[in-house]
C-alpha cells in the first residue's frame, strides 16, 4: 500500500496552500491548508516549512498508516521538513521524494480549486498556463485590495509595493544633466 502526499496552490496570489494525502489502493483522500498568514508576515521566517510538516505529519497519521506502507511525498521545496519529520517517524526506507501525478494530484486541485471558489473566485479552465493565471490572480485581487488582503499570498504584496515604487519613481521630473 502507498500513501501519496500532494500540495496545491503554492506560488498562486490567493489563499493559502492545500495539502493532501491520498492512499492509492482504497482511494481515501484528506486534504487540509496552510493559511495564507503564513505567506504574509511570516513568509521570511520560513514558517510555512514547519506549518507544511505539522499539517503533513497529521494528515498521514489521520490515515494510519499501515506497518509496510510507503509514504511518497511531493518533490516541491514546501515538503523538506515534513519528509525530514516522516523519516524520524516511519523510518527512510518508507519515506520517498516522488513526481505526483494522476489521481492524488487531481483530487488536491481540485481541493485547492474549491477552497478558492469560495472567495468568490472563478479559476481559468486551462490552470496550465501558470502566467495567464497569475495575471488572473492578481487582477482579481487589486479589484477587490482592500477586503481581500487578508487571503492575499506575499507575491501580490511585492509586486504591489514594486508598483507603488514604480509609480513614485516615474513620476519625479527628472532632467538630464546636460541641461
Amino acid at each position: 500500500m502507498t500513501i501519496i502526499v500532494d500540495d496545491a496552490g503554492s506560488g498562486d496570489l490567493l489563499f493559502g496552500v492545500v495539502i493532501g494525502v491520498y492512499r492509492e489502493e482504497t482511494s481515501e483522500f484528506k486534504y487540509d491548508l496552510i493559511d495564507v498568514r503564513f505567506y504574509q508576515e511570516l513568509f521570511c521566517e520560513k514558517t510555512y516549512l514547519q506549518e507544511a510538516s505539522r499539517v503533513t505529519s497529521q494528515l498521514v497519521a489521520a490515515l494510519k498508516v499501515k506497518p509496510d506502507e510507503e509514504i511518497h511525498v511531493c518533490q516541491g521545496c514546501i515538503f523538506d521538513v515534513a519528509v525530514a519529520d516522516l523519516q524520524k517517524v516511519y523510518g527512510e526506507e518508507r519515506v520517498s521524494r516522488v513526481k505526483v501525478t494522476g489521481e492524488a494530484q487531481r483530487l488536491v486541485e481540485i481541493a485547492y480549486l474549491d477552497e478558492i471558489r469560495n472567495l468568490g473566485y472563478e479559476p481559468l479552465a486551462e490552470r496550465e498556463a501558470k502566467r495567464r493565471i497569475f495575471l488572473d490572480l492578481l487582477r482579481y485581487a487589486m479589484v477587490r485590495e482592500a477586503n481581500f488582503y487578508k487571503f492575499q499570498d506575499t507575491t501580490e504584496l511585492l509586486l504591489s509595493r514594486k508598483m507603488l515604487y514604480d509609480k513614485i519613481n516615474k513620476s519625479k521630473l527628472r532632467r538630464p544633466i546636460w541641461s
